[in-house]
């Protein structure tokens, strides 16, 4: 009975060392795939590569940095799903910013909105500003919105630019512009029936400095229109 027990505990011994030298050697492999892919451009391959290291040896750090390949390629549900939705005080600033980005493009955006102001908290500048004015505004929190306009406003420099997509050639237009643009809907909101000339006003402005804001020419003529119907 000795014999057997001590043949017992001898093999569970050399099985844990094959396991962990097994384990050592994938983690090995995985990590060389993923430098490789890294050298090739490959975000598929890296977020394979990331998927497999985390597995063999779980990392906060690698597993914020796989969900940011996740949603760096449009796939904001998976990096959800790698890291959660909740506000942690032991998120990185890599996860908040995953989480903010990936929430507001699946329209979640008063989840979205806890995590860009944490980002803002954390560190204030004018593109996080544009993002919470923008989501406060269709909450229709206008106080809030004004207070980030104002502060994009004040903060905003020549060089400083914002990107809009919904053309189907992505362009850009001056960070002021951006915001005046999101001063003309807020100024529409707060008062719809006595505000469409000084909202167009705003849009004016803003195409002024940057004729091809297409969103901005389309809200002006969505208020133009508005205006003849109320003449009518």
């Amino acid at each position: 009975m000795k014999n057997i027990l001590t043949f017992t505990i001898t093999m569970f011994f050399l099985g844990s060392v094959t396991h962990a030298q097994s384990n050592k050697d994938l983690f090995s492999h995985y990590e060389k795939y993923y430098n490789q892919m890294l050298a090739q451009g490959d975000v598929q391959g890296v977020i394979s590569a990331l998927t497999h290291l985390n597995i063999l040896d779980p990392n906060t750090a690698r597993q914020d940095t796989l969900a940011a390949y996740y949603m760096n390629d449009g796939k904001h549900l998976q990096a959800l799903n790698t890291i959660g939705i909740d506000a942690n005080e032991s998120d990185s600033m890599l996860a908040v910013e995953v989480k903010a980005i990936s929430l507001q493009a699946l329209g979640q955006n008063e989840l979205a909105l806890v995590h860009f102001e944490k980002m803002f908290l954390k560190n204030p500048n004018v593109a996080i500003a544009y993002e919470i004015a923008d989501l406060k505004i269709q909450a229709d929190d206008l106080n809030g919105a004004r207070v980030k306009i104002t502060y994009g406003l004040a903060n905003s420099t020549d060089e400083m630019a914002h990107t809009y997509y919904e053309t189907q050639q992505p362009y850009q237009v001056s960070m002021k512009s951006a915001f005046t643009y999101l001063e003309g809907i807020l100024i529409f909101k707060e008062s719809p029936e006595n505000n469409l000339d000084k909202a167009i006003a705003k849009f004016d402005l803003a195409l002024a400095s940057d004729p091809n804001f297409n969103l901005a020419l389309i809200s002006k003529n969505a208020l133009l229109s508005r205006k003849e119907q109320t003449k009518e």
